[in-house]
């Protein structure tokens, strides 16, 4: 336990950490607040609103609920499919201790995403939380709907870090669905304990995710050790 802060404190940024990207559903649901509802129950002018392609926590009620707790509208999530890209870690530690996911390019993947429907308030509270991202259009990318419907106009939040890479090679997240996947697969904690291996090995996992936590600086040391040994440049 470390000075000042509680036991049970301490779990709660472990458990964040390490269940990264969290719950998603797999059909397509509405968020109000913490209420997570049928679409069917809300009515959303879809055509009022930007559309956004989301991959990691964004897809889930949990986090959708913590970015948006200053918002009173409801939020359309659509469960998506994306060809020819996966969903895999980025370079970088996020602030809460995970090392969380990008795009990268993988021709003959499919990967399961979301689209969901902001409206412009929406849209600045989780662009405030995304410090480590830049949003920009991914109008070239082929993503369709469960029923086949192709989706355009798109933005997506992408790392401003590049890839994680391992061997050579990005990492996939396997509590992501996808197709025909190349990339290797690992979860939230195997991740994050061989970056402990790589970068402080004397550490235990609890005490590499939580100095992390607690330090920002010793967080963006980490990060720029990751993007210096295995960083590679978005395509």
């Amino acid at each position: 336990m470390r000075k000042g802060v509680g036991v049970s404190e301490d779990s709660e940024i472990l458990e964040r950490a390490m269940r990264y990207p969290y719950a998603v559903p797999a059909r397509s649901f509405v968020q109000q607040g913490h209420r997570t509802l049928d679409p069917a129950e809300v009515e959303i002018d879809r055509e009022q609103r930007s559309r956004l392609l989301v991959y990691g926590s964004n897809a889930s009620p949990e986090s959708l609920a913590r970015k948006l707790a200053l918002s009173s509208d409801p939020v359309l999530v659509e469960a998506a499919w994306l060809h020819d890209f996966d969903v895999v870690y980025s370079a970088h530690f996020a602030p809460y201790g995970a090392v969380p996911a990008t795009l990268q390019h993988s021709p003959g993947t499919t990967v399961r995403v979301a689209i969901i429907h902001l409206t412009d308030e929406q849209l600045r509270l989780v662009t405030a939380t995304e410090p480590n991202y830049e949003l920009v259009p991914f109008d070239t990318a082929s993503c369709e709907l469960p029923n086949g419907e192709a989706v355009t106009q798109l933005s997506a939040y992408i790392s401003r870090h590049g890839c994680l890479l391992a061997d050579g090679e990005e990492v996939a997240l396997v509590a992501v669905p996808a197709r025909v996947r190349r990339f290797a697969e690992l979860s939230e904690p195997q991740v994050l304990e061989r970056l402990r291996l790589q970068l402080c090995p004397e550490e235990s996992i609890d005490a590499f995710v939580l100095a992390g936590v607690t330090d920002p600086e010793l967080a963006q040391a980490r990060t720029a050790q990751l993007e210096r040994r295995t960083f590679l440049p978005p395509s």
